[in-house]
């Protein structure tokens, strides 16, 4: 090669990777190759130095070779900066990756030559190759999108599009892509998204990996259930990003809840004389547990909804209770969907039994899953045998409070000779005796002894015994999710077969339910709260100087909402109306709680609000409201209301409006 640079001639052999320059006129050819060029494929230059051949492209992978000509051949013809990846032979026989880039001038008779570099991409197409088999083995689906309030999907995996059921090709299943990606929260079931939107929250705030379960909604309409595993990235442009990579647990999702609700029914079935399941997924209705020989012909059949219980009322219901039956029902049936803070629906009425008789029963609407309640019925024996079950601790108010707040624990075992076999236990349950779920479903397997099923918790053998001989126990434990000690209720039902005892225990607070005895203290503190005009609240009519705004405020809040629970988000868009719900806005809103606790701490009456879960009520019967004497339409309290009511807050209108309209 005649080719000579004269004081680049160094920098181009030693320091620019891979340097040649190319004659890009047929024959295409290269007229120099840098030494360090040849050293990359392990030969000295002068190996590489050939006028009538190109040596260079003999060291090129023959699978690469036409790949290579076609880059040539399209830098020559484009005359603009050109770039390809092709492996190399070096001499040693070992392959490498390689990127080219070709850069293409004109010289001064017109005829192009291009200036190439290389640069070894061995170490980064290794882990492309690694990730691109992990992609292709491991059934995960691996989404990034966007730190945005409405978050755009960046990228998508072949295995998500599958969990998503987004096949490749065809316009309809381009459209439904690009409806997902526009916002990833349309892939989340509306109740589902607040649970996402804490999981990025949570990642954004603490910078660290948030795992969990959440729902999908698939492109067909079906749902899947996923678990996975959300981080914050950062690219190298600075970028922040969300990833996430997921799996899909639909079945063993279903297979778990089939289990526990199948659980849960055999233990409600020691309580209730019959169960029915709303489905309103499918519009369909079935009679699943019970001894009536009525319904027993129809078992696990499912009968469409709204058709079967109008003909059960009209059939079986007396005369004088179906109006208020289509009532209960129709209600239910539009709602659908029951609020955890609400009651369960109940009614009593009177209906046909099994053998012809006219009997009373009591029903309860129980919450199974977002589409399936259940409604249980149980006979009302007659005053006699009422008289008989108070004696044995199982009164039936009792049962009542405990099923419609069954949250606060249900467990059923049987008990022989000292021994005891666990069948149902909800997860509270569990932890309150010291077992895992795990653990517990393992004890299930085999009898245990009394003393081995209560040797983890705090429970003493003297209490068990009290439990079982007289129907009912108190025993104080320390709860964990709420970081302080509680009064747990237990009252235990039994049924002797054969010398067996099934037992069914179900557990509640008992400062919920039952109202505590106040001690000489207490009952010297008196607390009156003052709505109408400016809000102050008064102890033994010395006002409360409160040190924060909000914090007075939100106590406020509560008092309007007359002993109904206030969520932080709801509490959040009344305190600071202008802003969203937020990591930031959530941390300011524990922080004004905290202060309005110990303030009320500070008087002594910090026992007017009720915390559960992170949502707060007040108590109406532990203060004196000139509100609630008003709204108790009794004749000394009808001059209460001037006009004015919480003047100090402006969402306080909706309250005066209707005030305003009672006139």
């Amino acid at each position: 090669m005649n080719f000579q640079l004269e004081d680049t001639a160094e920098i181009l052999n030693r320091s620019v990777s891979g340097f040649r320059k190319y004659r890009l006129q047929e024959p295409i050819l290269p007229l120099f190759v840098s030494a360090n060029a040849a050293q990359m494929l392990g030969y000295e230059q002068e190996a590489l130095s050939d006028a009538e051949s190109d040596r260079y492209a003999e060291c090129i992978h023959p699978a690469d070779r036409a790949s290579y000509d076609a880059f040539l051949k399209r830098a020559a013809e484009q005359k603009k900066p050109c770039s390809a990846e092709y492996r190399l032979i070096k001499r040693d026989g070992s392959v490498i990756w390689v990127k080219d880039t070709l850069n293409v001038e004109q010289t001064a008779n017109g005829a192009p030559v291009g200036y190439a570099v290389l640069t070894d991409v061995t170490a980064m197409r290794v882990e492309n190759d690694n990730l691109r088999f992990l992609n292709e083995t491991v059934p995960c689906g691996m989404l990034r999108y966007t730190c945005d309030k409405n978050p755009k999907v960046l990228y998508v995996n072949d295995q998500m599009l599958k969990m998503l059921r987004i096949p490749a090709g065809g316009e309809t299943d381009t459209d439904c892509l690009e409806f997902y990606k526009e916002n990833i929260y349309l892939m989340i079931p509306i109740e589902e998204r607040r649970k996402f939107a804490h999981f990025l929250n949570r990642v954004s705030v603490s910078g660290t990996p948030v795992a969990g379960e959440i729902s999908i909604l698939r492109c067909d309409g079906t749902r899947a259930r996923l678990f996975g595993w959300v981080t914050k990235v950062t690219d190298k442009d600075g970028n922040e990003a969300f990833q996430s990579v997921c799996m899909d647990v639909t079945e063993r999702y279903h297979t778990k809840r089939a289990d526990e609700t199948d659980r849960y029914l055999r233990a409600l079935a020691d309580v209730y004389e019959n169960i029915f399941e709303y489905d309103f997924a499918n519009g369909t209705v079935k009679y699943v547990s019970g001894s009536s020989g009525t319904f027993g012909k129809i078992k696990n059949m499912p009968m469409h909804m709204e058709e079967a219980t109008s003909q059960w009322i009209e059939g079986a219901v007396c005369e004088q209770n179906r109006t208020e039956m289509r009532e209960f029902f129709n209600s239910f049936f539009l709602r659908r969907k029951l609020n955890p803070d609400d009651c369960p629906p109940q009614i009593r009425y009177r209906a046909l039994s099994s053998n012809g008789e006219m009997r009373q029963y009591t029903g309860i609407f129980l919450k199974v899953s977002d589409s399936v309640s259940l409604f249980c019925c149980q006979h009302i024996v007659d005053e006699q045998e009422i008289s008989a079950l108070r004696k044995e601790n199982l009164e039936l108010r009792n049962m009542q409070a405990l099923v419609t707040q069954f949250t606060e624990g249900i467990m059923a075992f049987k008990v022989e000779n000292n021994y005891v076999k666990p069948l149902y236990a909800s997860d509270n349950v569990c932890h309150f005796f010291g077992f895992t779920r795990e653990e517990w479903l393992a004890m299930a397997e085999n009898n245990c002894s009394i003393k081995e099923l209560i040797a983890q918790s705090s429970l003493s053998y003297e209490d068990v015994e009290v439990l079982f001989s007289t129907g009912e126990a108190e025993f104080t434990y320390f709860d964990i999710t709420q970081q302080r000690k509680r009064l747990i209720k237990a009252v235990c039902s039994q049924k002797n077969a054969d010398g067996i005892s099934p037992c069914y225990v179900m557990l509640y607070n008992v400062e919920k339910w039952q109202d505590a005895a106040p001690d000489s203290a207490a009952e010297q503190v008196r607390i009156d709260v003052r709505t109408f005009g400016y809000f102050d609240v008064f102890v033994n009519d010395k006002p409360i100087a409160f040190r924060n705004k909000k914090a007075k405020e939100l106590l406020a809040l509560l008092v309007d909402r007359r002993g109904g629970y206030v969520t932080s988000e709801e509490a959040i868009g009344y305190l600071w109306e202008d802003e969203p719900v937020s990591a930031v806005t959530l941390a300011r809103y524990r922080k004004e709680a905290l202060r309005l606790k110990n303030t009320l701490e500070e008087y002594g009456i910090a026992d007017i609000v009720e915390s559960v879960d992170g949502k707060r009520r007040l108590i109406p019967e532990k203060v004196r409201c000139d509100l609630y004497d008003y709204l108790s339409r009794k004749e000394e309290y009808a001059g209460l209301f001037k006009g004015s009511y919480l003047t100090n807050y402006s969402w306080g209108e909706m309250t005066l409006g209707e005030l305003t309209g009672s006139l």
